[in-house]
């Protein structure tokens, strides 16, 4: 089935924090990446800016295991999570896996503000059109400027 991915990085060498997370989520499942957009951050402190983009799979995988896989990423990229919404060296998120709707404590797909945020619905709609209503994208919180792709940045 067909899932997408939101990976974000706004410390250290981001497009490298990027990469290695786009390695590790995507596994041995075909994958296509969305450009990459520096963002704007949306809620918590003050902060520099982000590279966002979005990873479509072909997968068998349960938004279980995506989730585990993001969780594996953010920790090989020493996330660190003390300040909610704050800096990170990498954030991935489970963004949907199919037609599938999971709510559970720590996984909910979609993803619950998947619908609210620019810097997610933007790479999305350059993956997948018919997901993402022109009129929800315009409504959506945050700028985002497109800088290409992640092989740009090597």
């Amino acid at each position: 089935m067909r899932a997408y991915l939101s990976l974000g990085s706004n410390l250290g060498d981001r497009a490298a924090h990027l990469r290695d997370g786009v390695a590790a989520v995507a596994a041995s499942d075909p994958v296509r990446l969305s450009p990459v957009y520096e963002t704007e951050p949306v809620g918590g402190p003050p902060q520099g800016a982000y590279l966002n983009l979005v990873v479509e799979l072909e997968t068998d995988a349960t938004p279980r295991a995506l989730l585990e896989r993001c969780q594996a990423a953010e920790a090989a990229a020493g996330r660190v999570r003390t300040v909610r919404f704050g800096p990170r060296t990498l954030d991935a998120d489970v963004l949907l896996v199919g037609d599938l709707v999971v709510d559970e404590a720590d996984l909910v797909v979609p993803h619950p503000r998947l619908w609210e945020r620019r810097f997610v619905l933007q790479p999305l709609a350059d993956l997948a059109p018919s997901l993402v209503d022109p009129a929800t994208l315009a409504a959506a919180e945050g700028a985002v400027r497109s800088v290409g792709t992640l092989d740009e940045f090597r």
